[in-house]
């Protein structure tokens, strides 16, 4: 599945010495990192390898024009004359790498940069150790080595592709980095980029093929062969016989009826003092036509991904089950199209939802809020967490002050707020903590239910912080945060590790955050 799309990353041990440079054919490349200097840009261990190809290749780069800018890629080749030279049986071809300022993001870039460049390449022999070992190398190499191999893979991310032609050009098979480092540093990142690769597939999905069914068994599918993960799928008969009115609603007018999707996992040994497990809920909507208050065309074209958060959410649980964290997790996708018939819920309409609390509907396209609503509610009562967080493509309000580059996140305490944030900035998916206006909550007063759905009042904006507050009162006392992924879940252009379309966004920030969880607690 996903592991199919990625490239080969191994750890040549002592660095590059020569034995490591004979391993490799003349028509591999050598990676080199460009590091910034007042005289200019710099190749990482110059010397040393400019002794053993006989010539300066710090002068070589900046004739070639090279840039030290983090993922800027130069290309070289070197003449082959007739007769023995210095780099005789050596790798011939140089790709002369930008990392910047050697951060986690500065190195994630020149990966992704590299990836690119080494695109349809059989090998690469990465001289990495120089980069890291340097003076004034980064804190900490073993993350920065993990954020190189993370852009690696990000990057090399092909979407599937159905028709007849060759389609996408293929990622490179194989890498090599050369370097003292733990296995396990190489390891970590290829979990965290392999749950960022398989949302971003789910949500590249068709949606004539990924029905909430579809979505459902690919979570099944998806869990096979994790030690500690169980899949339970769950029907409109089940969800009707448990009042889960908010998710039936909003599938009432698809073909495909809705399902809920719960995966479980816990771990061999959890961590002392648990009282329950990390619950995460994500949105699920397989397609969002807006029902009876339609969308335009445009704004329809990109509804596919409006089920990123479940997919994030499918591919945290996963990963945090291969990272072996020591904390239980729970994920619950609430599946449904929002489609448009005879069927389809109705403004003016009043639901009530699992918990009892009825929501007076003013726009069927604020549908993610119901699912959401009814599936944390139904998760605090059955499995009462530690924490609660819920995951969506929720607003266009929250790309108004955060564009698309960060998440919008909410929370009830400071501990998940500050845990959540350091997670997405060492991951390079950054979150940015937001409001919850106690003044704001009057405006999802209702003459005719306990709620409503969105804001009844025309004085008060901030339609991110109201979507917050509503579905804040399905979270009740539990500690809760919300992630509002509208701006960065998709993508209109492919830059450094994010590629055109669905970008898996906070997939690894919640593997991440997950993995240091008891830490926090």
């Amino acid at each position: 599945m996903v592991a199919e799309l990625f490239p080969e990353i191994r750890v040549h041990p002592g660095g590059l010495d020569r034995r490591a440079l004979r391993a490799f054919d003349t028509d591999d490349v050598l990676a080199l990192a460009v590091l910034p200097d007042s005289a200019g840009p710099v190749v990482a261990g110059g010397q040393e390898l400019s002794d053993r190809y006989g010539f300066d290749l710090t002068a070589l780069a900046r004739r070639s024009g090279a840039k030290d800018t983090a993922g800027s890629t130069t290309a070289v080749a070197l003449p082959q004359p007739e007769g023995k030279t210095p780099w005789s049986g050596l790798p011939d071809r140089f790709l002369f790498v930008g990392v910047g300022d050697r951060s986690t993001q500065s190195l994630r870039r020149a990966g992704a940069g590299l990836a690119r460049a080494s695109a349809e390449r059989e090998r690469v022999l990465v001289a990495f150790a120089a980069a890291l070992e340097a003076e004034a190398a980064i804190a900490d190499p073993a993350a920065g080595a993990a954020a190189f191999a993370e852009g690696v893979w990000l990057a090399s991310y092909r979407p599937p592709f159905t028709g007849s032609g060759p389609g996408p050009e293929a990622p490179l098979q194989r890498l090599t980095i050369a370097a003292d480092l733990d296995g396990d540093v190489i390891e970590t990142a290829r979990i965290g980029a392999q749950a960022t690769l398989f949302a971003r597939m789910l949500a590249a999905t068709p949606s004539n093929t990924k029905s909430p069914a579809w979505l459902a068994e690919q979570a099944a599918q998806g869990a096979k062969g994790i030690k500690g993960v169980s899949v339970q799928v769950h029907d409109e008969k089940w969800l009707a016989a448990r009042g889960m009115n908010g998710i039936l609603a909003v599938g009432s007018a698809s073909s495909t009826p809705p399902r809920m999707a719960v995966v479980s996992y816990t771990p061999a040994r959890r961590q002392r003092g648990a009282t329950g497990p990390v619950v995460l809920v994500g949105k699920g909507i397989t397609y969002d036509t807006g029902g009876l208050s339609l969308k335009p065309r445009e704004a329809m074209m990109p509804m596919k991904t409006d089920m990123s958060g479940a997919a994030a959410v499918l591919a945290a649980v996963l990963g945090a089950a291969r990272a072996k964290v020591p904390t239980a997790v729970v994920g619950v996708l609430p599946l449904a199209e929002n489609a448009l018939g005879a069927g389809s819920y109705r403004p003016g309409d009043v639901l009530q939802m699992v918990d009892g609390t009825t929501v007076e509907i003013r726009n069927t396209d604020a549908e993610g809020r119901l699912v959401l609503a009814d599936a944390m509610a139904w998760a605090r009562r059955e499995f009462r967490p530690q924490a609660l967080v819920d995951v969506a493509t929720l607003t266009g309000a929250a790309t108004l002050g955060l564009g698309k580059g960060h998440g919008a996140l909410y929370a009830t305490t400071s501990e998940l707020t500050e845990t959540l944030q350091a997670a997405g900035a060492a991951t390079g998916e950054p979150l940015w903590p937001m409001p919850l206006v106690a003044d704001y909550a009057r405006a999802l007063d209702s003459d005719v239910a306990d709620l409503c759905h969105i804001s009844t009042d025309s004085h008060t904006s901030g339609g991110s912080i109201t979507a917050a507050l509503f579905l804040r009162h399905f979270a009740a006392d539990v500690p809760w945060a919300h992630l509002d992924i509208a701006g960065p879940a998709r993508a209109a252009k492919t830059q450094h590790e994010i590629t055109e379309g669905p970008t898996g966004f906070s997939a690894r920030a919640l593997v991440r955050w997950l993995g240091e969880y008891p830490t926090s607690n």
